[in-house]
């Protein structure tokens, strides 16, 4: 199933102004973009691929932005995206968010999908990887 030319076409030039804006650090703008291009998606949204990555993108900057608990919320409704559970991103920041929320057990799960998704690859594009690495480490799941 695919969008129509005219709402993909509008969903690819927010997407990009909130990329832009988020490569910018100015998260929120994004995440306004974000979520217009959320907005144009027909119902019911979540049956688009779109749908995936522009929730996962706002979890991301709102896990840039610390708001660990509306980034949980985020990455929960891009997991259940068209293929949403077979990214490794989405499970990699879905596992940071819940540790940093205090659920140590269901973030470990998470961080261990995307370890089986993506190997150490997903852990070593970010400064912070080999603590969540060693987090998997220390109960000898790598």
């Amino acid at each position: 199933m695919e969008l129509p030319d005219d709402i993909y076409t509008e969903i690819e030039e927010l997407s990009e102004a909130g990329n832009q804006l988020c490569d910018d650090e100015n998260f929120t703008a994004a995440i306004e973009k974000w979520n217009q291009a959320l907005m144009l998606l027909p119902d019911p949204k979540s049956d688009w691929e779109a749908y995936t990555w522009l929730s996962a993108s706002i979890g991301d900057a709102l896990y840039q932005l610390k708001d660990f608990a509306a980034a949980r919320e985020k990455f929960f409704d891009a997991l259940n995206g068209p293929d949403g559970r077979e990214n490794p991103f989405v499970h990699y920041r879905l596992g940071q968010c819940e540790i940093h929320i205090g659920n140590e057990e269901n973030g470990i799960n998470h961080l261990l999908q995307a370890y089986m998704l993506d190997g150490e690859d997903i852990f070593q594009a970010e400064d912070d990887g080999a603590v969540y690495l060693q987090k998997l480490s220390e109960k000898n799941l790598t």
